[in-house]
């Protein structure tokens, strides 16, 4: 009576009222699953997420595991996180731990931390929220960003296409599992209990092995773009099949996600391609017809993928992939920046190119580069700070591998992402990029004795003297060949003196062997003069003029990678 009440107050009608009410959504019904039943692992369970229960429940409130952790937890599997669901507020819930914070604008969530440093952990805390039907929202005619202004103050609001902006209205557990996305997403676990609940056949469904949406997929598509995305991602890491009424709508929604901001899609795409599934996860897209979406991926899905002259790249790509597959197999961490630094390589080096051949400056051409793929691909918060210096750092380290004289192997194995710079280098080799003598020399110096360092260091000098004493028509050994570009003359001449191996990548290793020298001109004359220091050098390893030379190479080494003094 008093929501009819206030209803007639709005000028609502009793049709309209019901339309935007809750009445049509499918709530469900309330099914408690025994342990004998669903036969979760207690050993699976995170001791902290289930103190995090225990607290909330001691306090008076209902609070249960929730989402992907169930999930994870009801085939068998470790969880990589577990959440918590509550009927407490957001400032009940921060209230309870000593440490916790509110976060989120769209969400507004608590996140209550475990340790400190490295080894903390984070158990994201959620309160039960209703399900509003979208056309009793607000409408705001931007995003996000675009909107600031509009969206404040508001609780329930969404944009011109009807994707959520904000849904900060609390409710029942039975609402709060009616808004989630799948049905294997929708159950509720209660580790004190050892309950679970199921509002939508949700068990089934992964007895099946099915991904079902709940409600409508047009309208939950519509919601929340990223839900495609989504169930490709589970499709893959689970090995399950979708549904038919849930895979129809997958094509003509897919325009949708032009309106997700782009660094939230970048997101998406890297958890994508972070399961362990990444393969799979690529062939799901190219199943489902969304290849021109992921623009990161074209090479592999995207217009065009298959014509020979991608050929290169594209196995670049798919082994960087099935390398971050085994590696979550073997249960070792993958950084996103090193799968990134894969994914952009090629793109990030054909606008190099372009700016070098345009006149501009090796350096700061390769830095323009690299912004402007970040601001295409990556968007203008996730590809700043460590995410990119890291990409820097990796990239910077290619043309540093070809130079393998003097103190300059030594001072590069102790830089602190020499491994990741290496791991990209052996993906490289096996593309066929480089020579994978250079990759192997490499890992034998790395991991050598310092007699067997020597020896490598050595080998290479001597390969060098025999690349460069290359004899001439008339019997005399012919000089090396001059750059027609005078800027990058000095650095070529070093690089080349140094034993550049950059033949076998025209696109990479010999582009970044310009920037190396173009930088050393910085600290040399533009003359020749640092191929003859560099020579002096090798005959004489130690003094003044060595620590010289290698004071013109450990500097435009790090200048590319983004190293920190």
């Amino acid at each position: 009576m008093i929501k009819t009440f206030i209803d007639r107050l709005l000028g609502k009608s009793p049709a309209k009222a019901g339309k935007a009410g809750v009445a049509k959504v499918p709530l469900g019904k309330r099914v408690e699953v025994p342990a004998a039943e669903h036969r979760i692992n207690p050993e699976l369970l995170d001791e902290r997420a289930v103190r995090v229960v225990r607290t909330l429940k001691d306090a008076g409130f209902e609070a249960y595991i929730v989402g992907g952790a169930v999930r994870d937890l009801l085939v068998n599997r470790r969880p990589k996180d577990f959440d918590v669901a509550t009927n407490a507020t957001p400032e009940e819930v921060k209230a309870l731990f000593r440490r916790a914070f509110i976060i989120g604008r769209r969400f507004r969530i608590v996140h209550v931390i475990f340790g400190r440093g490295r080894e903390h952990e984070v158990v994201e805390v959620s309160t039960f929220r209703a399900y509003l039907d979208n056309s009793a929202a607000e409408q705001v005619g931007g995003n996000e960003k675009t909107s600031k202004a509009e969206l404040a103050n508001k609780s329930h609001a969404v944009d011109a296409a009807g994707r959520v902006l904000r849904d900060n209205v609390w409710g029942p557990q039975i609402e709060d599992a009616a808004r989630r996305d799948f049905t294997i997403n929708a159950m509720y676990y209660d580790p004190v209990s050892e309950i679970v609940v199921d509002y939508h056949g949700g068990l089934k469904d992964i007895e099946r092995q099915v991904l079902r949406m709940i409600g409508d997929p047009v309208t939950r598509y519509r919601e929340d773009p990223v839900r495609i995305v989504r169930v490709v991602r589970f499709a893959a890491k689970l090995g399950f099949q979708i549904e038919a009424k849930t895979r129809a709508p997958i094509a003509e929604m897919a325009a949708l996600l032009d309106n997700i901001p782009v660094s939230r899609l970048f997101d998406e795409t890297i958890k994508l391609l972070q399961t362990g599934h990444a393969v799979a996860s690529v062939q799901e897209l190219r199943k489902q017809g969304l290849g021109s979406r992921f623009p990161m991926l074209d090479v592999l899905i995207g217009p065009g993928a298959d014509q020979p002259q991608h050929a290169e790249r594209r196995k670049f790509v798919e082994l960087a992939l099935a390398d971050t597959d085994r590696r979550v197999a073997e249960n070792r961490p993958v950084a996103p920046s090193f799968l990134l630094a894969c994914l952009l390589w090629h793109e990030v080096l054909a606008g190099w190119q372009r700016r070098r051949d345009a006149g501009d400056p090796p350096f700061p051409a390769l830095m323009e580069a690299v912004d402007a793929v970040f601001d295409a691909r990556v968007g203008d918060i996730s590809g700043r700070g460590k995410l990119g210096t890291d990409m820097r750092e990796i990239w910077g380290m290619q043309p540093r591998f070809e130079r393998r004289t003097g103190n300059a192997p030594f001072s590069l194995v102790e830089q602190p992402r020499f491994r990741a710079g290496y791991d990209f280098l052996r993906l490289r080799a096996d593309a066929g990029e480089v020579d994978p003598a250079l990759a192997e020399w490499w890992e034998d110096f790395a991991l050598g004795t310092p007699e067997e360092r020597e020896a490598l260091l050595a080998a290479a000098r001597e390969q060098q003297g025999k690349t460069r004493r290359v004899p001439a028509a008339g019997g005399a050994a012919a000089k090396p060949p001059r750059s027609r570009k005078p800027k990058a003359e000095a650095g070529e001449a070093a690089v080349a003196a140094a034993g550049d191996n950059g033949g076998d990548d025209a696109e990479g290793a010999d582009a970044s062997a310009e920037l190396d020298g173009d930088e050393g001109l910085g600290s040399a004359p533009s003359d020749g003069a640092p191929a003859r220091k560099r020579r002096r050098r090798r005959r004489k390893p130690a003094g003044a003029a060595s620590a010289g030379a290698e004071g013109s190479e450990s500097g435009p080494a790090a200048a590319p990678g983004g190293e920190a003094p």
